[in-house]
């Protein structure tokens, strides 16, 4: 049984259609929300996502945001996302080694917390990339 899906990011609709499943990475953890999910409200993490649409799964990174349950739509609103097949690895890996050498700074200066998301973000899409080469 299918179930409405939207996700939105500030800037665009990134889907709107039937759904067979939506697993999510939320503050709680991973979760998978089928056709008559209880209504629920959730953070979300960064952290790989996938919906199954025709039985077929396209996979995404998502950089937190909410994640909305109702009685006649989900809706995930997202800071960013990327499908697995628009990620550009070389530019996520040289992500990841931006935050790791900010990290390594023992500087007043570096945001520690912010060099911590973005390397989270960095290695996120890393794996959702690395992941769908492999499928």
């Amino acid at each position: 049984m299918n179930f409405p899906v939207l996700i939105i990011t500030p800037k665009r609709k990134v889907f709107d259609g039937q759904v067979e499943l939506l697993s999510v990475m939320t503050t709680a953890g991973q979760l998978g929300i089928l056709a008559k999910h209880t209504p629920l409200l959730t953070i979300l993490k960064t952290g790989p996502m996938h919906v199954i649409v025709d039985k077929k799964p396209i996979f995404y990174a998502v950089s937190g945001g909410v994640l909305s349950v109702q009685k006649d739509q989900t809706i995930l609103l997202v800071d960013a996302i990327e499908r697995a097949d628009e990620i550009d690895l070389a530019r996520a890996k040289e992500a990841m080694k931006r935050a790791e050498d900010r990290l390594k700074e023992k500087s007043e200066k570096i945001d520690e917390a912010r060099a911590k998301a973005a390397l989270a973000r960095a290695l996120n899409r890393i794996q959702v990339a690395e992941s769908n080469q492999k499928r």
